[in-house]
């Protein structure tokens, strides 16, 4: 007989990675990969079996290109007028684990696991 494993008793393991000297794009994508289990030999897309992720240095990752004067991020509040603005330069002197939180979030498949996955990733 089979012995079926439920989904929530996964073994999730701690990665720790430095981003010191990483560009934010190849960054993202390995912790998008992280984040949903895809290394993990029984993957399935329908199943939430991904790692934690902390990654530390976060005020040394490198951007390539002019991306701090022409990168935007966009925020709407709902109301007419109400479209707000910042450069890649203003979000990473605020906060800089935003830009990598959007960046990832961006990666992460568009489902119900996404914010579940996306809450295992932890900025220091």
């Amino acid at each position: 007989m089979i012995k079926k494993i439920n989904p929530s008793d996964a073994i999730r393991e701690t990665h720790i990675i430095d981003a010191s000297g990483k560009t934010l794009g190849r960054l993202a994508v390995k912790l998008a990969i992280l984040l949903s289990g895809k290394q993990k030999s029984d993957f399935l897309p329908y199943q939430d079996k991904g790692d934690f992720v902390v990654v530390k240095n976060i005020d040394k990752i490198k951007f390539t290109g002019r991306k701090m004067e022409q990168k935007i991020y966009y925020h709407h509040s709902g109301y007419p007028g109400g479209l707000k603005k910042k450069s890649l330069k203003e979000l990473l002197k605020q906060r800089p684990s935003e830009v990598l939180k959007k960046a990832v979030l961006g990666m992460l498949p568009k489902n119900k696991l996404r914010p579940k996955q996306i809450k295992r990733l932890i900025v220091e």
